[in-house]
């Protein structure tokens, strides 16, 4: 028992001993410049390129309280440690003994809440994040859809992710928690948000749904998403030849095209091999949104209440689209990433869960379908010969 005591001690001295060494460094040590390092290391430790760290500052000035005394943090660290945490997953321990930054955890803490609700807040979410509004603009997306994939009529392709987090607390209320923990678990038997994304050709995402627990099929998640009625709107007005791209986990209908469950004839084994080539961009979408931003990956598991998860979710996404829009390079590192999140649901789930052959939108998605497995037959033919 004595030699137990001691070694307590012991342990308890060395740790008083690393926090004096830390508190002496970060207060007396003026932290490195993180913007005197070299282009590539900058990318590797804060995911954006200098310009664009320089840029979301300047978007982000309006919306966070830069320091007004000496002692408070500047809004680049603010930004910098935000942008470090999304990029790496890291804990905020680590993070805050930097030597780019060299705060506290509480003071990570509180700069990653301010710069979460900063690029969730409406003016600079909605820019950065926005399907189509316009005939010219789902136009322009899907011509540049046919020219990468010489599909037809797609404006988009979509899938669900998941995002893990540490199991909510099982305290249910109106402003927290307001699904039991149980409800958080997926497939995969991990506590996870599912995350609805819809792309486009070059990777940007159009929309992003980070609102439902894990255990949440990806039907519901559609059912539930904003895009939905906008796409009956659409159809119902005269353009009857734009759709989504999506497994099968989603229901077939004129403005969203799955696989067929069971492919009779060539013309429709080649429909799955285009449409699973064309759907394949959502899934390197997904890959390189957490390939940046490693926060999101399984691996990591964020440690907050599914409200802020959704928050950071929806942050990393403005992130992602930043850099599409700026041509930033896919980042690449030696860490090998094994699951992004995706499932991919058997043939014919959805479809075949829907019997009524009545059902006026299905037999209108399957149409839909015939067209285009006759469109692309048919051309298919033409090249060969």
């Amino acid at each position: 028992m004595d030699n137990l005591y001691a070694n307590l001690f012991l342990i308890n001295n060395i740790e008083e001993q690393v926090n004096a060494i830390q508190h002496v460094r970060m207060t007396k040590e003026k932290p490195m410049d993180p913007f005197m390092l070299s282009d590539r290391l900058f990318v590797k430790s804060f995911r954006l390129s200098k310009y664009l760290a320089n840029h979301l500052i300047d978007m982000l000035r309006p919306l966070i309280e830069d320091a007004n005394r000496s002692s408070a943090i500047d809004l680049k660290t603010k930004v910098l440690v935000a942008l470090h945490f999304f990029g790496t997953g890291s804990y905020q321990t680590p993070m805050g003994h930097s030597r780019f930054t060299a705060v506290s955890q509480s003071s990570v803490s509180r700069c990653i809440n301010e710069v979460v609700n900063a690029l969730n807040h409406p003016d600079i979410f909605n820019l950065w994040v926005k399907f189509p509004s316009n005939i010219y603009e789902l136009d322009q997306v899907r011509k540049k859809f046919y020219t990468k994939t010489r599909f037809p009529g797609v404006i988009g392709c979509i899938d669900c992710t998941h995002v893990a987090l540490v199991p909510p607390s099982s305290n249910l209320n109106l402003i927290e928690n307001q699904h039991p923990e149980y409800i958080y678990v997926n497939r995969k038997c991990y506590h996870s948000i599912n995350v609805q994304l819809i792309c486009d050709s070059d990777l940007k995402i159009l929309n992003v749904n980070a609102l439902f627990p894990g255990s949440t099929h990806d039907s519901h998640v559609w059912n539930n998403s904003s895009v939905l009625p906008l796409l009956q709107d659409l159809y119902t007005n005269g353009l009857k030849n734009i759709y989504l791209l999506g497994d099968s986990g989603y229901p077939l209908r004129p403005w969203m095209l799955t696989p067929i469950a069971n492919p009779t004839t060539e013309a429709d084994e080649y429909f799955n091999k285009q449409q699973m080539s064309a759907r394949s961009i959502i899934e390197r979408c997904n890959g390189v949104l957490k390939g940046r931003f490693r926060c999101l990956i399984k691996d990591r598991t964020l440690h907050y209440k599914p409200e802020k998860v959704s928050q950071i979710i929806n942050a990393c996404v403005v992130l992602h689209n930043l850099c599409i829009t700026y041509n930033l390079p896919e980042f690449v590192d030696g860490e090998n990433i094994t699951d992004f999140g995706i499932y991919q649901a058997p043939l014919g789930v959805a479809e075949n869960n829907d019997l009524n052959l009545r059902n006026r939108d299905l037999m209108m998605g399957r149409r839909q379908r015939q067209k285009i497995i006759q469109l692309l037959q048919n051309r298919n033919i033409r090249e060969e010969i």
